[in-house]
């Protein structure tokens, strides 16, 4: 079989595993998202707080998951940057897959008290420190195995788990909350969350069954490995890492989407209120239309020679959209409401599936793990995780949802001008190199080229 063969086919076989692992731990960590919106105020809180506390409370948690991300991107960054992206994408699986079982097993504030709501953020933190080591790795799983030239179209892979993984975690919820309201809080939520186990299992049998991506195994063959990555990371790349963070807050506005939007329009104080099942299938809807249309984002960005040009018109549209989305919920009609909803996914989401391959793009194989990892993870910590609080916060104390339409907005700005400014700094077209590549490979050059003179036979 020929090389080219067997680089597809090892193409191939790890954007599926990265597809599939990525899928399920982001299904671990939605579904959180939704147990918050509609149960974990009710569950966790007391129930003589004053209206909207409980669920604001609830998403404080939540975002406890958000700030643990960036130090479990330094943990399985370091692990993944020294020892291989294998190992450490099947430690993150199992411990993503652990903490969401003990959620589901998690008594609630009527039979432990205040221990609840304690053990629950503390489980939310250990969800946080798993994936915040998954995203990384399965973008490099599948991105460094891709043939040359298409490392941004093979890091799709990874980035298509997260719809489907909020698809899976809506659905659940969808069907779940058809049971009687009592019953759902009682204990119908659980079912979701124990569901997770038989994902993992699955997942684990995929990811067992991969190799390792070439470039790092050469990285360990020539000992090109740094001792510590993430101090090698900030020392020499830290203008890229937080060029990086910036880029992403685009990315977060998913949480405006499903995790607010789903606690503020469900809200039965509004005249214009849905039923919990009717939104979720609103958003659901919206999923279905981020899983077709991504992929072409990661298209556009691998055939436009100047990705520069291609992450402009990608972005600017969503400037206007994003509010548009939330008058549209506003008007309380579900056919209105779809159309507001899919219409504002679609520039986030095609901008979702190049950013990851133009991250890994910006850093030298030694560092990039923690590098892709730290990145995501600060503007997850500083951006995504505040984004449902905030909403609710601005929202409950303006009691307009314009300045929320606005934050959606902002997003989308400040992501534009930090990507455009990252692809000045390591290259703007993805079939050729980037300058850390270039560097790279010039690096593992003259290391051989050491290797070999001081290997050679002495006259």
């Amino acid at each position: 079989m020929s090389d080219s063969v067997n680089t597809a086919k090892r193409a191939r076989k790890a954007g599926i595993a990265s597809y599939v692992g990525t899928t399920i731990e982001w299904y671990d960590f939605y579904i959180y998202g939704a147990a918050s919106a509609l149960v974990f105020g009710h569950a966790f809180f007391p129930e003589s707080l004053p209206a909207g506390i409980g669920t604001l409370l609830s998403f404080v948690t939540m975002w406890a998951g958000f700030i643990a991300r960036p130090l479990g991107g330094i943990i399985f960054g370091h692990f993944g940057d020294k020892y291989g992206r294998k190992k450490t994408l099947v430690v993150t699986l199992v411990l993503m897959g652990a903490a969401s079982f003990l959620v589901g097993l998690l008594p609630g504030y009527a039979t432990i008290g205040v221990a609840a709501p304690i053990l629950l953020t503390c489980l939310r933190v250990l969800q946080g420190i798993a994936v915040g080591g998954e995203w990384g790795g399965s973008v490099l799983i599948a991105s460094e195995s891709a043939p040359k030239g298409k490392s941004i179209l093979y890091s799709a892979f990874a980035q298509q788990g997260s719809p489907t993984g909020n698809l899976l975690a809506t659905g659940a919820f969808f069907v779940l909350a058809m049971m009687p309201t009592p019953d759902f809080i009682l204990y119908g939520w659980r079912i979701a969350f124990l569901a997770s186990i038989l994902l993992i299992v699955i997942g684990l049998v995929i990811r067992l069954k991969l190799e390792e991506p070439e470039n790092m195994q050469k990285a360990r063959r020539k000992d090109a490995v740094v001792k510590v990555p993430v101090i090698e990371a900030f020392k020499k790349h830290w203008a890229l890492i937080l060029l990086g963070a910036g880029a992403l807050p685009l990315v977060q506005v998913t949480y405006l989407k499903t995790t607010f939007a789903t606690a503020w329009a469900t809200d039965e104080s509004h005249d214009w209120a849905y039923g919990t099942s009717s939104f979720l299938g609103i958003v659901a809807i919206a999923l279905v239309v981020q899983f077709i249309v991504q992929p072409f984002g990661a298209v556009i960005l691998s055939r436009v020679r100047d990705m520069r040009k291609a992450i402009f018109w990608i972005v600017v549209p969503e400037f206007a959209l994003m509010p548009l989305m939330f008058f549209a919920i506003q008007t309380g009609n579900v056919w209105i409401a779809v159309l507001g909803m899919a219409a504002a996914t679609v520039p986030h989401s095609m901008f979702y599936a190049g950013i990851g391959g133009i991250l890994a793009r910006a850093f030298p194989t030694n560092v990039r793990y923690t590098g892709i990892s730290l990145s995501y993870q600060l503007c997850s910590m500083t951006v995504a995780g505040g984004t449902p609080a905030i909403a609710q916060w601005m929202y409950t104390s303006t009691d307009t949802i314009m300045p929320v339409a606005i934050l959606g907005a902002s997003y989308a700005v400040v992501s534009l001008v930090c990507t455009l400014a990252l692809l000045q700094k390591t290259g703007w077209v993805a079939s050729e190199e980037s300058n850390a590549e270039k560097a790279e490979k010039i690096e593992l050059a003259e290391a051989t080229a050491e290797f070999d003179r001081e290997d050679a036979p002495r006259p």
